[in-house]
């Protein structure tokens, strides 16, 4: 993978995490919402090109889901492990649907 295409799981994984955090020390839901927002639509944006607009929709749904999810799961497991949950859920989702054949796609490293 080229260094200017940065692979996509970590904001997958990474904007549910921050986009709670953010909510959670604000006491502003709204705005851990637009974490939430930029973080899909900066993944989005990759997986259309990476991937397509199959995949890109279906992982979309898969980080819509796993926030749903989240919070089906706050009471039973607690809101920070529900959330490092689904976030490496949805980190595993954007890897195994967008980065893994972009990472095959560029080759073995090179070296000078």
């Amino acid at each position: 993978m080229r260094d200017a295409d940065p692979p996509t799981w970590p904001v997958a994984a990474g904007s549910l995490a921050l986009g709670f955090a953010v909510a959670q020390a604000t006491g502003v839901r709204p705005l851990g919402g637009l974490v939430l927002i930029a973080g899909a639509g900066w993944c989005a944006r990759r997986w259309r090109a990476r991937a397509g607009s199959r995949r890109m929709w279906i992982l979309l749904g898969i980080y819509v889901a796993v926030f749903v999810l989240s919070h089906l799961l706050a009471d039973p497991l607690g809101a920070w492990p529900a959330v490092a949950l689904v976030s490496a859920i949805a980190g595993g989702a954007a890897w195994a649907l967008a980065d893994a054949s972009q990472s095959r796609l560029a080759g073995p490293a090179r070296t000078l």
